[in-house]
């Protein structure tokens, strides 16, 4: 029983959670007007109705690009860390070299990765 005692908090802060998370949607319902018509409850996707299946087909291509952005926007965010150390990268002379020419790397293979989704048209939109 003493060990269920130490668990009595972590039951007050799920229980205070769910009530804050709940009370705010039960307040909308109890006091927001509903009065709902044919637009309101129409599906919206666009800025118009849909036509087709929700099932149908996407091309590759949008798959790809989400994939290339991604993989590009990731390895971008690498450089804020280095970014961030710089003016310790620069000032201390044993690790200067190391950092500048870790970073050529970095970006050299960045820059590969470029060239090659390039060549191979993974960037053409027709």
């Amino acid at each position: 029983m003493i060990m269920l005692a130490n668990y009595f908090p972590v039951l007050v802060f799920i229980l205070v959670g769910l009530a804050f998370g709940s009370a705010p949607i039960l307040l909308g319902r109890l006091l927001g007007p509903h009065r709902p018509d044919a637009e309101k409850l129409s599906p919206y996707e666009c800025g118009f109705e849909a036509f087709e299946d929700a099932r149908m087909k996407f091309d590759v291509r949008y798959y790809l690009i989400a994939i290339i952005f991604i993989l590009f926007d990731l390895e971008i965010a690498f450089l804020f860390p280095w970014a961030a150390i710089f003016k310790e990268i620069v000032g201390n002379p044993s690790i200067r070299m190391f950092g500048f020419v870790e970073m050529l790397v970095f970006l050299g293979i960045l820059l590969i990765g470029y060239i090659y989704a390039w060549a191979k048209g993974a960037l053409d939109w027709e």
